[in-house]
């Protein structure tokens, strides 16, 4: 959270404590943000139109992009915020409009990150060791390039409804 005046942002994060938001950093510099930023793994920056340092659009410029920004700002500011990818809410606001934006943004950003997040763990050596073996036995058994064997372990896997380790480990035992 970010505004030039800080009483501002600390009335704000005192709104969203009582709203069940609690890990929020109140600042009054663009650089503030930024550091904290690219210390976290991704949240919501809610803003003020123009802080000391820098103007609320070079600051989204910087922010990483797991962050999604909150402009709050006067009706005639906003017509100014060109990016679709900010949301805007208008002063003054209710609270409850406040509270379900930001419901709304965590609820896309909790989204867009469970779409990024690795769908598999990193296999250990003996998981491995079995889906190689199983490739092996699949290239000389049916000759079938590497690449053919893979995608055939991997299509029965998805049909099955098994893990690629299950499916290897199956097609070893049925040797």
């Amino acid at each position: 959270m970010a505004f030039s005046k800080l009483d501002d942002a600390k009335k704000i994060k005192n709104v969203l404590n009582r709203n069940g938001y609690n890990d929020i950093l109140a600042c009054n510099s663009a650089s503030q943000v930024i550091t904290a930023a690219n210390e976290n793994d991704g949240g919501i920056v809610l803003c003020g139109y123009r802080l000391p340092d820098m103007h609320y659009s070079e600051l989204y410029g910087y922010l990483p992009r797991e962050y999604q920004m909150l402009l709050v700002a006067s009706p005639v500011r906003l017509q100014e915020c060109t990016s679709g990818d900010i949301l805007c809410l208008s002063m003054p606001f209710h609270i409850h409009e406040l509270v379900n934006t930001i419901e709304t943004m965590m609820l896309d950003l909790n989204r867009r990150q469970r779409r990024t997040r690795p769908l598999q763990k990193k296999r250990n050596e003996k998981e491995q060791r079995i889906i190689e073996d199983a490739k092996q036995l699949l290239m000389e058994r049916n000759h079938l390039s590497e690449k053919e064997a893979h995608k055939y372990i991997q299509k029965l896997s998805m049909d099955s409804g098994n893990s690629l380790v299950e499916t290897a480990e199956m097609i070893l035992v049925s040797e």
